[in-house]
């Protein structure tokens, strides 16, 4: 699959079908394609004439803008070290420099990820990729593939900007805290080949003397008290027996340190592995900033971090109450605690042993055949009495058995007064499986905080379970429709989704029919599920006409396993004078125009008449005929509509009509073709315009995707762009802002 906003053409990225996309540079014999690769089978090989450097580029030099970073990575293997470079070049192709990566500690004839950033030089205006290896000897191959050149690829959401989450750049986005020297270096790690922010330069604490050793992160990202953040990082340990940890702290306006949370790795191996630490942040805390390091470290030994980021907490279930520490056991046993029995609660070990989400799990031990009760800590359930609330947690059976495992809700009032528990629900656990066991509890007179009680009956001796993913939260309607008149649009919303299923979504009219409805990703046909939460705006939605949705839900297998219909909605246009112009991939540009004259069609088709002779009628041989041709005259009454229209027809997408039903015309995709604007009078302040829109039918649009922000939000603009003017600078519309289309 191609890598989102790679400059490099699908070839010269994936050396699929050929290695067109490269030259040899220095001491490189004739390019070759080899297979074994990831991101497609092919992959380049460059083989060394002599001993010393050798050298590939891309064939073409890429438009960039001077001053703005851009990053370069690839995936090679070979028996030497490598590095990756990008090669700075002016308008007449004279090269400028070369910002070059750290070479690799290592060598691995294993894919491998090597990756380096920079900013443009003063005088750039296009750029290469340079593929370097040193080899020892003539005829030495090297492999490269998965190959990048782009804007930096970054966490979404990630509150620290890309040089400290990567450290690709360099190593100023860190400092040294206690007994520590910070440096970058490039260790041989094998990183999945869709893991676009991570791989290349990791950031290297290492000890200066026997002891504790810690860095933290310059940066002091802005925080919203009372909201749950996550640092989270790949730590690296020098040694298996390491304590290596990493810490999300919160400092007040004054920029003193309120608050703290520090999660401490336990390391199965000395790999990568992903380390969270979550928090809600203080009632006075303005700022945050993460820190990492190793208890106890000897002498010399080095902690490495990958992908450095601190973002809102995730959520493990919409409208959760519980906070991610407590609902993922991540950092510990968070607020849970036995209350009876002869159970121990643990944090799974090591890392990955035990665990459906992220890296652990709550570790239920009981050492007899007896029956305990565990709970986790009080939260609020606003709402009162009477609301319907869910909780559930995710087993799995680690040794022994288990008679039963019983979910309820335990309520108290807002003093914490114990009102006792409703529902209850028992389960068994017959596989060694992760199972998901729910049960609902309506809240009592006078409930506002609940807590999870779990009753687990162990019935041999020594028997583990452990427990993941704990939730609880307010039922909502699994499926739910809203009709935005204004805005021309039906919003669909569907929760407790199966994650890892595929879905479908159609929309079915009175007559039956079914059409598939668009995301973010095209048409919604088996697309996987990748969260238990899915809104979708449908913007092709028909007008007045009752519409319901069907939810179809398919298993890993791709086998139907259930479904669901949504009530009948509808969204109304009540002026007939009035329709819409849509473009199905940008709805943001939806206009609604008031129209003058309906088109008068013409349906063409190829035709060609033969005269035979001696016969009355000519023979003519037709094709089939073709969709509605017409114009269609609308009027913009403000200079706003005007803007807009225009915005709507600059893409020359296609686009759908619609028209109040009852006016002659079914809703249709069209192209259409020069657009003549005239004024209504010859005043030269009336802002009325007459348009002549001539429309080709069209089918509907199948690859067309809902373009958004992608998941980006303010959060993301501000840590990568200081000032508004830099934004200015970036970015020539609105639009491409939320599209993130930068100028350049």
């Amino acid at each position: 699959m191609p890598i989102p906003g790679n400059l490099l053409s699908a070839t010269t990225e994936s050396i699929d079908p050929n290695t067109s996309g490269w030259i040899q540079k220095l001491n490189c014999g004739p390019l070759l394609k080899g297979t074994g690769g990831r991101n497609g089978d092919g992959c380049l090989v460059t083989k060394s004439l002599l001993a010393g450097e050798v050298q590939a580029r891309t064939v073409s030099s890429y438009p960039v803008v001077a001053g703005t970073v851009y990053q370069a990575f690839a995936d090679t293997a070979g028996v030497v070290p490598e590095r990756i470079g990008i090669r700075w070049l002016t308008a007449a192709g004279t090269e400028i420099a070369v910002t070059w990566s750290l070479t690799t500690a290592g060598s691995s004839p294993s894919w491998h990820r090597v990756g380096v950033a920079g900013a443009a030089p003063v005088g750039t205006a296009t750029a290469q990729v340079l593929l370097s290896s040193t080899e020892t000897s003539g005829a030495v191959a090297h492999y490269w593939e998965n190959i990048y050149l782009g804007l930096p690829i970054r966490t979404t959401g990630n509150l620290l900007p890309f040089g400290t989450e990567s450290t690709e750049i360099d190593a100023s986005g860190w400092t040294a805290e206690v007994n520590a020297a910070v440096s970058r270096q490039v260790p041989v790690v094998q990183w999945a080949v869709g893991t676009y922010t991570a791989g290349g330069h990791t950031l290297a604490l290492t000890a200066v003397a026997g002891g504790n050793a810690a860095a933290v992160a310059v940066d002091r990202p802005q925080v919203t008290p009372g909201t749950e953040y996550v640092a989270y990082a790949y730590l690296q340990p020098p040694v298996l027996t390491a304590q290596a940890w990493i810490e999300l702290r919160f400092y007040d306006s004054n920029g003193n340190q309120i608050a703290a949370q520090r999660s401490v790795l336990s390391a199965p191996g000395t790999g990568m592995y992903r380390q969270t630490a979550s928090m809600v942040a203080p009632a006075n805390a303005a700022t945050c900033s993460a820190a990492a390091g190793l208890t106890g470290a000897s002498a010399g030994q080095t902690l490495r971090l990958e992908t450095v980021v601190i973002s809102v907490a995730p959520v493990l279930q919409s409208g959760t109450v519980l906070p991610y520490g407590d609902g993922s056991m991540e950092q510990g046993v968070a607020g849970w605690a036995t209350v009876s029995g002869a159970a121990t609660l643990a944090r799974s070990t090591p890392w990955g042993f035990a665990s459906l989400e992220g890296g652990y799990s709550l570790t239920v031990t009981s050492s007899t055949a007896t029956t305990s009760v565990i709970r986790s800590a009080k939260f609020p359930t606003p709402g009162g009495a009477g609301l319907n609330w869910r909780a559930q947690a995710v087993a799995h059976l680690g040794a022994g058995a288990w008679s039963s495992i019983t979910v309820r809700v335990r309520w108290y009032d807002e003093d914490g007064s114990d009102l006792g528990t409703t529902g209850g629900t028992s389960w068994s656990l017959p596989g060694t499986g992760w199972y998901i066991l729910p049960t609902d509890a309506q809240a009592p007179a006078g409930a506002a905080q609940a807590a999870i009680e779990i009753t687990a009956s162990a019935s041999a001796i020594t028997s583990v379970v452990y427990l993941d993913v704990a939730a609880l939260w307010q039922v909502l309607p699994q499926t739910a429709v809203a009709a935005d008149d204004t805005g021309g649009y039906i919003t669909l919303t569907l929760r407790e989704l199966p994650v890892d299923y595929r879905i479908s979504i159609y929309r079915e009219g009175p007559d039956g029919l079914r059409s598939l409805v668009r995301g973010t990703a095209g048409l919604i046909d088996k697309q996987l599920v990748t969260a238990d939460l899915l809104v979708v705006e449908d913007h092709e939605a028909p007008m007045n006409i009752s519409v319901r949705y069907r939810i179809e839900l398919y298993d890993e297998d791709g086998a139907l396993a259930f479904g669901r219909s949504s009530t009948l909605v509808t969204v109304r246009l009540d002026d007939i004078n009035v329709a819409w112009l849509k473009d199905p991939g940008n709805p943001q540009r939806n206009v609604r125009v008031m129209v003058q004259e309906a088109p008068d069609w013409t349906r063409p088709i190829e035709q060609t008449a033969y005269v035979i002779k001696g016969r009355r009628n000519k023979v003519v041989l037709s094709g089939r005929r073709q969709g509605m041709e017409g114009d269609l005259a609308v009027v913009t009454r403000s200079d706003e509509e005007r803007r807009a229209l225009h915005l709507l027809l600059d893409s020359g997408n296609v686009l759908l009509w619609q028209a109040v039903p009852g006016m002659g015309v079914d809703d249709m995709y069209v192209a259409v073709g020069q657009t003549p604007e005239t004024r209504m009078s010859k005043l030269a302040q009336d802002e009325w315009r007459v348009w002549t829109l001539p429309l080709i039918e069209q089918d509907m649009p199948v690859t067309t995707v809902v373009n958004g922000a992608a998941g980006r939000t303010w959060t993301d603009v501000v840590a990568e762009f200081p000032t508004c003017a830099d934004l200015l600078t970036a970015y020539a519309t609105c639009e491409d802002l939320l599209l993130d289309r930068r100028t350049g």
